[in-house]
């Protein structure tokens, strides 16, 4: 006798949930080729020339396949633009977590922001280099945008708890808008501290720009040894104390 409940379902075919599954691992791949080829055309090119026409036509898409998948050339950047503040983000993040005191890990932070820049170079160049004509960010990279920025934050509030931390004064002209940077991006942290990391934070990229575009050029040789110093000190001019015994 026959004890198996039938399914509603043919032999040898696919439960609802499998081809929904399969559907999905489809989608993400097309998803990642469209990607890609983006990103292949914003290192040939340039983002301003990115076009959805060409990469549906380098990837042997008919241009309204592609649009399934990004109704516009702005989804498409900022999908990029993500990706790019996701993965240097993480990359400060990891650093973040290596063992040592909090400048030996500020250290760390911008050492591994500035490795993933040049290695991506032209995603570098599309979250902080020329702003792309007629494009404008949506609140969804905000986010991904602060995670560079809250990595240093968290080596700060450690360093608080721990060895302590020495930020420069504020002229009282400066103090009401160091209370608002505080109160928005570092709730906890002295205004002091909250306004000197906002500025090493800056000063940080702008010492990576120049290096990513080239403005080093016949200037810094001995570009390693240079960054490593110059990030050191602006967490020391930042306020983020040295271990006791490293103390000068």
């Amino acid at each position: 006798m026959d004890t198996e409940r039938p399914t509603g379902r043919a032999p040898g075919s696919l439960a609802p949930a499998a081809v929904r599954g399969a559907r999905q691992r489809a989608r993400d791949e097309i998803t990642a080729a469209i990607k890609d080829e983006a990103r292949r055309q914003l290192a040939a090119d340039g983002a301003a020339k990115l076009s959805l026409r060409a990469v549906a036509r380098e990837l042997g898409m008919v241009s309204s396949a592609l649009y399934r998948y990004f109704p516009s050339r702005d989804e498409l950047l900022t999908a990029l633009i993500v990706d790019a503040y996701d993965a240097v983000g993480a990359a400060a993040e990891t650093a973040a977590g290596t063992v040592g005191d909090p400048l030996t890990r500020w250290g760390a932070v911008c050492a591994a922001v500035r490795a993933w820049a040049l290695e991506h170079p032209h995603e570098y160049a599309l979250i902080y280099g020329s702003p792309v004509p007629g494009y404008a960010a949506p609140r969804t990279t905000v986010e991904p945008a602060s995670r560079v920025g809250l990595a240093l934050v968290g080596i700060a509030r450690d360093a608080q708890r721990g060895p302590g931390t020495a930020p420069p004064g504020l002229p009282d002209g400066l103090r009401p808008e160091a209370e608002r940077i505080a109160a928005d991006l570092a709730p906890g942290l002295p205004p002091e501290l909250a306004a000197s990391l906002v500025a090493a934070w800056s000063q940080l990229f702008g010492l990576i720009s120049f290096e990513v575009f080239g403005q080093y050029h016949r200037v810094v040789e001995d570009r390693d040894a240079f960054f490593a110093h110059a990030a050191e000190r602006l967490g020391r001019e930042a306020g983020i104390a040295p271990s006791a015994g490293d103390r000068s």
